[in-house]
């Protein structure tokens, strides 16, 4: 049985019409299940829908319409006319500011929802939890120190320990590593998907950022315009996405527009500003219709004679990453960008004979619009670069 099940979601936020705003519809008929003990992801752009779907769950939000199922029980119907309080659901939640009450020392942070409100418990019990948590997250020595003298990580740290200490069927997360520097945000990935393994305790988890989502996850869901697009394992949605913004999303594209020639089954052949292309086909295509053909920076190859996919290009750019050297190549008035390893450089000039295997080139609809899924790709942070986009 699983231990969330979100059913149907909409969510409509009012607009103010003196103000001239237009309404905004946050949620379009979300459903999805989280099994127990799995670690699930949320992930999207800004304005994605996935903060909402999270406070929904945890009773902050009130949708119009759906249902939500924690634990067996239905904490959310208002066809029913059932809306379980916050406090009344098995449920733990870490925001992403930490929400932390800065006149408490740690330990008095961690013990404060234990001693107070609907889930309070003797003080045994309370100092029972608060010092198996706080041993478990190593913080017994700031156990007596103000929230104030505190690094970022280590609030973090009080923050998980204060949800872990009520000891709930489900912990719900809102970008809790996003004010962490680069290097502690990575480390406390790993801690925090172990430590949930360890309680096994069921997780929702919400990002924008997909190399966190994909470390994480045991499965994601990618949200997009309160829609949610695509779920599975990271390894599905990253190899064989379902949707254009889906693909862009998750790692960097090369991107080309072309014109259906042929299918055989999900194999499409596609001509194109370089030539022609075979590639899968995602959606609905038939010959004659416009779609875009996609290839991520590492699939590029480089081959020694012509084949399937191949065409020639002359190396026009590169840029060193650390673990990689991402390489620019002019291919018939565009650019491709594609990785190679440092220890193999390529010189500046030369010509190359590129590949996109076709196992690994995938083309979409032209009804994904390329512009749209540009401009919410753009209010990321970390927008996906490099793109070729042909006529």
């Amino acid at each position: 049985m699983a231990m969330i099940e979100v059913r149907h979601l909409c969510k409509t936020f009012a607009p103010h019409a003196a103000r001239g705003h237009q309404a905004v519809h946050a949620l379009q008929n979300v459903s999805f299940a989280v099994q127990e003990r799995e670690f699930y992801v949320l992930l999207g752009p800004s304005g994605s829908g996935k903060t909402t779907t999270l406070r929904a769950i945890a009773g902050l939000e009130e949708p119009d319409k759906g249902e939500i199922v924690i634990d067996g029980r239905l904490v959310f119907s208002p066809a029913k006319g059932l809306i379980v309080p916050p406090e009344e659901r098995p449920i733990a939640m870490v925001f992403q500011s930490y929400a932390l009450w800065p006149h408490l020392n740690v330990y008095d942070n961690v013990a404060f929802p234990l001693r107070h409100g609907i889930r309070r418990v003797p003080n045994t019990e309370v100092k029972r939890r608060v010092d198996n948590i706080l041993d478990l997250l190593q913080l017994v020595p700031q156990a007596r120190r103000a929230i104030s003298t505190l690094s970022g990580g280590q609030q973090q740290r009080v923050a998980l320990a204060r949800a872990l200490a009520l000891e709930p069927a489900v912990l719900l997360m809102d970008e809790p590593l996003s004010n962490l520097d680069a290097r502690l945000r990575a480390e406390l990935r790993l801690e925090l998907k172990k430590l949930t393994q360890s309680l096994g305790i069921t997780t929702v988890y919400v990002t924008h950022d997909q190399v966190e989502a994909m470390m994480m996850g045991d499965r994601l869901a990618v949200m997009h315009q309160g829609r949610l697009l695509q779920e599975g394992t990271p390894w599905e949605v990253y190899q064989q996405p379902d949707h254009l913004f889906v693909a862009r999303f998750l790692g960097e594209m090369n991107l080309l527009e072309g014109v259906v020639e042929t299918l055989d089954g999900d194999r499409v052949v596609v001509a194109t500003a370089v030539g022609q292309l075979t590639a899968r086909a995602r959606g609905s295509l038939v010959a004659g219709d416009r779609g875009t053909v996609v290839v991520r920076h590492e699939n590029v190859g480089i081959v020694q004679q012509m084949s399937q996919n191949s065409i020639r290009a002359v190396i026009s750019g590169r840029h060193f990453l650390g673990e990689s050297v991402l390489y620019e190549a002019t291919v018939a008035g565009a650019l491709v960008r594609f990785k190679r390893p440092p220890t193999d450089p390529l010189t500046l000039g030369s010509e190359v004979l590129l590949q996109f295997p076709p196992e690994h080139t995938i083309v979409f609809p032209e009804a994904e619009s390329l512009s749209s899924t540009s401009a919410a790709l753009r209010t990321e942070s970390q927008p996906s670069p490099g793109e070729v986009f042909s006529a």
